[in-house]
């Protein structure tokens, strides 16, 4: 559904009108497309204090795109590697980094700070690393125009396994993600070939596929190289084939929370998975007082326990390979709560609550990350039925002042999915353009 308000703030008249009321001044996202697959211009990498991290960064950081480390006029991006930083009054040397840039910053630029895991032997350390999460997320909410703000914790000579990750952040594919906190592992990656195509040869299975995000998250994936298996409920298959057969992918009629699901899926893939995104979900909303047990029992059984049932069934069977990639999709409804949606919140969280418990036991046992996004206001055909002012508030109350696209929610999806995102793993990460709730 069109976004008539971003559009009035994109006029002059609208302009001076939302100033003078003092009125959210939303800037049109500037996303991935193959005329504009880049930023427009260098990333500008500071350093505050010692980095923790050496000459290794350079070369991970030059892959990204063109990088100065003195001034740049407009800054694409700006790199400000704060890993050294160990006590309270190290701070002042991100306050000096980026205290004289920040304003130079280009519309729809990005912030990225590096951060090193606080240490549990060395409270000091932790107290000066935690603390850049506060300065992260202010930071997000203060820039606007478009820009975002990231942290990014990188473990000590791991600066190798960001890479796929800062090629996420400083590029348009992470226009709806801000005021992110993301820690990675100290696992190497996987190699990618070709960064054009680095789902090139991998098998993707997506949930939920036949429409909306699900149908965008098949399309990105495919875009990216993958061999793509869309599933979604019978009832729903003639969008399911219309959707597959646009990307050139397969698609598996099937009920999700069939007692037989693993199997079927296993065997529509014999080769094995090398992405699993479950995305399917529904949602029965209704006030606790007012819900009926079968409205709760649907909800958990399609968003939660059917995720849970098919996961570790397809791991067990050695359905997902070694290297691969599982990919869940959560809620910001699961972090912050929501009105008339105790079940959906509920099953949001409780993915939350897979992706960290499995996360490490799935990378030791099975050499398979788990990782989850979780949505905030994205433009959809069920957001497009909220009544105008809730509507508007769930468009506005966020860092960036708008919804979000379905695209939004498959690029993190993507990136998470890509052979080189190794080192990302029990993340995760809100797409909600830093939502003023939960995150």
């Amino acid at each position: 559904m069109a976004d008539r308000y971003l559009h009035l703030t994109g006029t002059a008249p609208g302009r001076f009108l939302t100033r003078r009321l003092g009125l959210p001044q939303p800037v049109p996202l500037r996303r991935w497309s193959p005329a504009t697959p880049t930023l427009d211009g260098p990333s500008l990498h500071l350093t505050a204090g010692a980095s923790a991290l050496g000459e290794a960064l350079g070369p991970v950081l030059a892959a990204t795109g063109p990088v100065v480390t003195t001034a740049a006029e407009r800054p694409a991006a700006v790199v400000v590697d704060a890993t050294g930083i160990t006590t309270a009054a190290g701070l002042g040397a991100v306050h000096a980094a980026l205290h004289p840039v920040v304003r130079s910053l280009a519309t729809g630029g990005r912030i990225v700070v590096l951060g090193s895991p606080p240490s549990p032997d060395d409270h000091h350390q932790a107290a000066a690393q935690q603390a850049l999460e506060g300065f992260v997320r202010s930071l997000g909410k203060e820039i606007g125009r478009g820009a975002t703000a990231q942290l990014l914790r990188i473990p000590p000579g791991a600066a190798a396994g960001a890479e796929s990750t800062l090629r996420f952040l400083l590029s348009p594919r992470s226009a709806y993600v801000s005021g992110q906190v993301i820690e990675l592992t100290d696992t190497a990656p996987d190699p990618v070939a070709d960064w054009a195509a680095p789902l090139s040869g991998r098998t993707a299975l997506v949930t939920g596929a036949a429409r909306g995000i699900g149908a965008s998250v098949a399309s990105v994936l495919a875009r990216d190289g993958a061999q793509v298996i869309c599933l979604d409920v019978p009832q729903a298959q003639e969008d399911l084939v219309r959707t597959a057969d646009r990307l050139g992918a397969r698609a598996l009629p099937l009920d999700i929370t069939a007692d037989d699901a693993a199997e079927r899926i296993a065997a529509a893939a014999p080769e094995g998975l090398d992405v699993l995104v479950h995305n399917a979900g529904v949602t029965r909303d209704r006030r606790l007082a007012n819900m009926p047990a079968e409205r709760w029992a649907q909800v958990i059984d399609v968003n939660l326990d059917s995720v849970l049932r098919t996961t570790d069934a397809l791991l067990k069977a050695g359905a997902v390979n070694r290297g691969g990639r599982i990919v869940a999709t959560a809620s910001i409804a699961g972090i912050a709560g929501n009105n008339g949606q105790t079940n959906y919140a509920a099953s949001k969280a409780g993915i939350i609550g897979l992706v960290r418990s499995l996360a490490p036991r799935a990378a030791a046992d099975h050499g398979v990350t788990v990782n989850a996004v979780a949505p905030g206001f994205i433009e959809t055909k069920m957001t497009a039925a909220v009544p105008l002012f809730i509507r508007e508030a769930g468009r506005r109350m966020n860092s960036l002042s708008q919804g979000g696209l379905p695209v939004d929610v498959a690029e993190t999806t993507a990136w998470l999915a890509q052979p080189a995102s190794t080192a990302v793993n029990g993340q995760v990460v809100r797409v909600c353009g830093q939502s003023l709730l939960g995150a």
